[in-house]
């Protein structure tokens, strides 16, 4: 059974860094893309980052130059490293692969 559990949200003001991790249980971590999606309160939910297994990454118009997505296949591990945090950088946000999702971290950006 695979399992997607998201770390590392939290509450950071505006122009701060989080780094939120997705470790993956199971094999399909390293036969798969990662991607990272985000839901901000009223609504739909909206892709971020995808990083391919060759490492081949593609950002959200809204968020490239200020995020970097990576892997560590070794540890299971994807990241998404968040720079130049804005409030509206505030949602939730999962990590994804196939039919599969995490449970989500919160990210607040306030002052």
């Amino acid at each position: 059974q695979v399992q997607l559990v998201e770390s590392g949200g939290g509450l950071v003001q505006p122009g701060g860094s989080l780094r939120l991790s997705c470790a993956a249980s199971g094999s399909i971590f390293s036969t798969s893309y990662m991607d990272w999606y985000r839901q901000a309160p009223g609504k739909q939910r909206e892709f971020v980052a995808r990083i391919t297994l060759g490492g081949n990454t593609g950002y959200a118009d809204s968020v490239k130059g200020r995020f970097t997505i990576s892997r560590d296949n070794a540890k299971n591990t994807a990241y998404l490293q968040m720079n130049n945090l804005k409030p509206e950088d505030t949602a939730v946000y999962y990590c994804h692969t196939y039919m599969y999702w995490g449970q989500g971290t919160q990210v607040t950006v306030s002052s």
